[in-house]
């Protein structure tokens, strides 16, 4: 059987963790930061763990992660 191609845009975005959980950086930091409050802006610097019904379909794009 050939090797898995891993999904480029995914492993871009996800990282795993030691104990093997899939962290993801949060949305909405781009532009248009003036309006946003400094402590949304902090909170959103913050890395968060994926949602678990998500976790099989990045599973299935990141083989080798």
């Amino acid at each position: 059987m050939p090797k898995m191609k891993t999904n480029r845009g995914a492993a871009k975005r996800f990282k795993t963790t030691g104990s093997g959980r899939i962290r993801r950086a949060k949305a909405f930091t781009s532009h248009i930061l003036t309006k946003k409050s400094t402590k949304r802006k902090r909170n959103l610097r913050k890395a968060s763990l994926i949602a678990e019904v998500d976790v099989k379909a990045v599973r299935r794009m990141l083989p080798y992660a």
